[in-house]
């Protein structure tokens, strides 16, 4: 009886992981646009505002990959791992979408650095999580 919650119990940590970084990510873009530090939505940015959101994004994806690995029932950095693959797809599917798309989705390098960053960023908060438990 403890197989099938054990599987429910891995989805979902992956799915909190997602959910993490998913909301951080939009409720931070939304506050930086209500905050008139980002233009209206779906205008240019510059450079430096997209480097800024890749920042932030990079930390939530650590973040996620750390709450996968703290949900997660067993073998914690495996379920960040799974964590970091999707975020991968979903971060192509995304570059795939966008990257010819108009300025105001962002210049070409930023769908290509979420696309480097996703699986590192997920892999580096399940290895801090495993340290920490280890320790």
């Amino acid at each position: 009886m403890s197989e099938p919650r054990s599987v429910f119990r891995s989805i979902a940590s992956v799915i909190a992981g997602v959910l993490v970084v998913f909301i951080l990510s939009l409720g931070t873009d939304a506050l930086l646009h209500a905050a008139k530090i980002y233009p209206p939505w779906f205008q240019p940015m510059s450079n430096r505002l997209f480097l800024l959101a890749t920042a932030y994004r990079i930390v939530y994806g650590i973040l996620g990959g750390y709450v996968t690995a703290r949900l997660a029932p067993n073998r914690p950095m495996r379920h960040a791992i799974a964590l970091g693959i999707v975020g991968l797809v979903l971060s192509i599917l995304g570059a795939v979408a966008t990257l010819n798309a108009g300025p105001e989705l962002g210049p070409k390098w930023y769908p290509l650095a979420l696309v480097v960053t996703a699986f590192p960023c997920s892999w580096l908060g399940g290895k801090i999580r495993v340290t920490q438990v280890g320790a």
